[in-house]
């Protein structure tokens, strides 16, 4: 599982890291053509063509940390429903209601380490493109 998860940050980090670069290749070469000639307008052109990547990162990032909070929300209380169940289902504490019951707090404090390692890691790629968006940007007003 552990190595599904970096595979998951690494393809992440990879497209974002992509879409970042697309976003300002884009940007570049389709700002205004009539003014060609006056490199100025051009470097302001992919000056707002890398706050708009910035601005893109920052937004879906919040998107994808919600979503990793709901789900880690979802999975917990999933996990607290099933060991209700069994408790229903078993009134004499038996060993599997304590099973049960571990394995709840397992699944729960699993799903909050899940969830702040790859919020961590939104955070990281979202860094990550910023941190390359700053670098083409300062390439081109060089």
């Amino acid at each position: 599982m552990k190595q599904l998860s970096t595979v998951g940050r690494f393809l992440a980090t990879t497209v974002l890291s992509v879409l970042a670069i697309a976003f300002v290749w884009q940007g570049a070469f389709f700002s205004n053509t009539v003014a060609m000639a006056n490199p100025a307008a051009n470097l302001i052109a992919s000056a707002d063509a890398a706050d708009q990547v910035k601005d893109k990162a920052s937004t879906d990032a919040g998107r994808a940390k919600g979503f990793i909070r709901d789900t880690a929300d979802k999975v917990k209380e999933a996990a607290k429903s099933n060991a209700a169940k069994v408790d229903r289902a078993t009134d004499d504490g038996s060993f599997v209601e304590r099973k049960a019951k571990e394995d709840a707090a397992t699944i729960q404090r699993r799903a909050e380490e899940d969830a702040y390692r790859t919020q961590k890691a939104v955070d990281n790629t979202k860094n990550a493109v910023e941190r390359t968006v700053d670098k083409i940007k300062d390439a081109f007003s060089k």
